[in-house]
């Protein structure tokens, strides 16, 4: 038997972390419940310390991709930390990773490797401004881009999440040089670009939203970033912390066919461990020290155990790209019978899916952007998250977030969740 509850483990965690978590999203506050801690993980399911197993949706933020504790991942960590988990030196698999990356991204000629995906943005938007000579950005509303100060405007998942509007302790003059748009909305950029064209750095978007859940991009909109950033020498950075590697083997843009000037990438490429990175073409990437004067470090970048889980993870992916197929139509068939499940009782929603993520947005309106999406009935989400959690299926603790299947998810998984949605949605019909 346990020794302890989440609950108690909650309340002792919130006498010595701010709020009890490390992570904001992480208090289940937004869905009025109390966060459950996590003992262990394998496959497609997760176990809390009273040991009850649940069907897993967040998979870590979206890096498990092949699963938690994939044999081949774990022997790479445990090889690897056997000869030392940091030298804060250079190593061959900083080189391999690198190369890898690379070859799956014809936008990249080189890449920089750093510890999250925050600092990858970051720094990318540092390098589009020291490249440029310029300082002013363009972001959109609901992208998330990590908590730099330059980049807490208008944000979403954890920010909308909690309700407030940004930050504190964001100086003014940085919030200022951030110009933020409605996301898929062309005009506006197009009227933006031509009002600050001589000042704008860069354009920083994720290809397809997933910190206001997932939201597609409509057709033109990528296009017209990538035609008026070109015409008038702005660095357009797609943000695939979240895409890359998830969608296909690569990113968005190899799907859509759109190069961006840079990328940045996250989540899987560690393999499910702290890592992030930023690439692109050799003429930009070079401007960074000690290449050039645009300054960039940190002692854990391309750590050894990072670097091998991220290795081992690439290389199965690289191996199975074709899976990729095949998890999408598993994802299909999940994301049409939860929306023929809500049709049937007449409960308002809107699954809106890219590949193997998905949101269910409450609401009955298309959701295209931030505005959209924040029509959603949050409270109805909440009573939803509580009762699948009932029933051990586990998804975002927001309604602002994205729904991730993994290699490992079956169609046991499949069947278990949709069994668990029946249950809940019998006691939604009721409140709705």
């Amino acid at each position: 038997m346990p020794s302890k509850s989440s609950k108690i483990l909650f309340r002792e965690a919130s006498r010595y972390i701010p709020g009890g978590v490390n992570s904001p999203v992480r208090a289940f506050r937004s869905v009025d419940s109390t966060p459950i801690f996590i003992e262990r993980a394998a496959g497609s399911r997760i176990y809390d310390v009273e040991g009850r197993e649940y069907v897993d949706y967040v998979s870590s933020w979206g890096p498990m991709i092949l699963g938690h504790s994939h044999p081949a991942v774990v022997r790479a960590i445990q090889k690897a930390a056997a000869r030392g988990t940091s030298y804060g030196a250079p190593t061959e698999l900083e080189t391999e990773m690198a190369k890898l990356i690379v070859d799956a991204f014809p936008s990249m000629d080189m890449v920089r490797m750093v510890s999250s995906g925050t600092e990858a943005a970051m720094t990318a938007i540092r390098l589009a401004r020291g490249y440029t000579g310029r300082e002013k950005i363009i972001k959109f509303e609901g992208c998330y881009h990590g908590h730099a100060d330059s980049l807490l405007v208008k944000v979403g998942s954890g920010v909308a999440t909690l309700g407030i509007p940004g930050s504190p302790g964001v100086p003014r003059s940085l919030a200022e040089l951030t110009i933020t748009l409605p996301y898929n909305d062309i005009e506006a950029v197009v009227s933006a670009v031509e009002q600050h064209k001589d000042g704008l750095a860069c354009v920083i978007v994720e290809p397809v939203a997933g910190n206001m859940g997932v939201v597609p991009p409509r057709k033109g909109f990528l296009e017209t970033l990538r035609k008026i950033t070109r015409r008038h020498g702005i660095l357009l950075i797609f943000d695939e912390v979240i895409t890359g590697f998830r969608l296909t083997y690569g990113g968005f843009q190899n799907i859509s066919g759109i190069e961006p000037d840079l990328t940045c990438l996250g989540k899987i490429i560690g393999g499910g461990l702290p890592v992030g990175a930023f690439g692109g073409k050799k003429a930009i990437m070079e401007k960074l020290a000690p290449s050039g004067p645009v300054y960039q470090a940190g002692t854990l970048s391309g750590n050894p155990v990072a670097m091998s889980a991220g290795l081992a993870t690439l290389n199965i992916l690289k191996k199975n790209a074709k899976a990729y197929l095949r998890l999408d139509r598993r994802t299909v068939l999940l994301c049409d019978e939860l929306q023929r499940l809500f049709d049937h009782k007449k409960i308002p929603v809107r699954i809106n899916r890219c590949g193997s993520m998905f949101t269910l947005f409450f609401t009955k309106d298309d959701v295209f952007d931030f505005t959209s999406a924040a029509k959603s009935d949050t409270s109805l989400y909440a009573h939803y998250f509580r009762k699948m959690l009932a029933n051990k299926i586990y998804l975002a603790p927001s309604q602002f977030e994205a729904a991730f299947l993994s290699f490992a998810h079956r169609d046991e998984d499949i069947e278990k969740t949709l069994h668990a949605c029946e249950k809940a949605i019998r006691t939604l019909a009721k409140i709705s």
